[in-house]
């Protein structure tokens, strides 16, 4: 089995804090973190070549959140600018581990997570191996 652990290129994505983002507080909802995290980790995909709908569509796999581990240490606030941070942690044959953050613009840190994805036959919901060509574009 394939493991790589360390530190890794760090990727940035930029996100804005929209009215449907908060609640009737005018923060952002604890729920609404993990849309942002998402959307980092399908982005920085996207800089690494890889296209979601094309992995599925031609191999039938995926990425699913195994488990999440999220520490809440600031609120985001409507109209704040973020930058919400991904670094593979974690390189095993079938899963990935990130180490994520999303930052006010100001550098004020918000949250902290640790994601596990693992890659998965869609058909059939089990892990399977990380395609070779994937992991060289990923690493």
């Amino acid at each position: 089995m394939t493991e790589t652990t360390g530190p890794a290129i760090s990727f940035s994505w930029p996100i804005r804090v929209y009215w449907e983002d908060t609640d009737a507080g005018g923060v952002v909802y604890h729920a609404g973190y993990l849309r942002f995290l998402e959307r980092a980790r399908s982005e920085w995909l996207r800089a690494c070549g890889i296209d979601q709908q094309r992995l599925r569509d031609d191999t039938g796999i995926g990425f699913v959140v195994r488990d999440m581990h999220i520490g809440f240490v600031a609120p985001a606030r409507l109209d704040d600018e973020l930058d919400v941070h991904v670094a593979v942690e974690q390189l095993r044959a079938a899963s990935m581990k990130f180490a994520q953050s999303i930052h006010r613009r100001d550098g004020t840190l918000l949250i902290q997570a640790s994601v596990r994805v693992a890659c998965v036959d869609l058909a059939n919901m089990r892990p399977c191996k990380i395609p070779d060509d994937l992991l060289a574009r990923i690493s």
